[in-house]
């Protein structure tokens, strides 16, 4: 498996630094990845989803530690650079702008189906 590009969209919140869209082979993508700032520093979030009961469960995920730490690696060195390269000068609050991880398919590419449509592929 090779995460092929790393989009980042920072925002401008105490905790929630950045959202980040990842391609993987060039052919998979993982949209609301969240890069937080904890307490022992930056780390990631996968997508989830809100249950009924109040809990969240990750809508995807890594299988094993090792996969977790090197996307975490991969999408961490890129907020830095994006940081670095100064694109994050004027983050804006989360939710706000129509360019971001939540707009269309996130990375202007087509997309064969959607979470939300019950329609088959």
């Amino acid at each position: 498996m090779e995460i092929t590009e790393v989009r980042v969209f920072p925002v401008d919140e105490e905790k929630l630094k950045a959202f980040v869209s990842i391609i993987i082979d060039d052919c998979f993508v993982i949209s609301d990845i969240k890069i937080i700032n904890g307490n022992s520093g930056l780390f990631i979030s996968m997508p989830s989803k809100k249950r009924k009961n109040g809990t969240f469960r990750d809508i995807a995920h890594p299988l094993n530690n090792e996969t977790r730490k090197r996307i975490e690696d991969k999408v961490l060195a890129r907020y830095k650079e994006v940081l670095a390269q100064g694109i994050a000068s004027s983050p804006r609050p989360a939710g706000e702008g129509d360019d971001g991880p939540d707009a269309g398919t996130g990375l202007g590419r087509p997309a064969s189906f959607h979470p939300d449509d019950s329609t088959p592929a």
